[in-house]
């Protein structure tokens, strides 16, 4: 894949790479809005994409909303799949007791687009071992 079909409202901030080779497309908040703590916002980017079959959308945070502004993804991560075309709106939420203030045109999350394997899925009785010898061994399992 070599060009990803964007479309933005007139005059909206175009997503796009900070540096040639970053990985994440920056996409900006479409409008002002207000996260109040302990609540959940949506923030509209205005942006819709054409993501190719085999690929993944990725939504992730920026780092300097996380480590600078104690932001968060309300839900983690954001997942968008290859035949959606919809608007990207993105969950936030912070953890500060203090409402934080996202500026219509603030970098607010980055989307990776990743190629995905999609296989069909199988029910079992049991599972094929590993072949490394780890089994069922869970947290903590590989030590500190």
């Amino acid at each position: 894949m070599t060009i990803l079909p964007v479309s933005i409202p007139r005059g909206a901030p175009v997503p796009a790479r900070s540096h040639a080779h970053d990985a994440g497309i920056d996409l900006y908040a479409a409008k002002r809005v207000h996260i109040e703590p302990g609540e959940v916002t949506v923030v509209p980017t205005g942006a819709r994409v054409a993501i190719p079959a085999g690929h993944v959308g990725i939504v992730a945070l920026r780092s300097s909303l996380a480590y600078g502004r104690s932001l968060a993804l309300a839900n983690g991560i954001g997942v968008i799949d290859a035949g959606y075309r919809g608007e990207i709106r993105v969950a936030l939420a912070t953890w500060e007791p203090t409402p934080e203030l996202i500026d219509a045109g603030e970098r607010i999350a980055q989307l990776l687009i990743v190629p995905i394997a999609t296989p069909a899925v199988e029910l079992v009785e049991d599972l094929p071992p590993s072949g490394d010898g780890r089994g069922t061994d869970g947290f903590g399992s590989s030590g500190r």
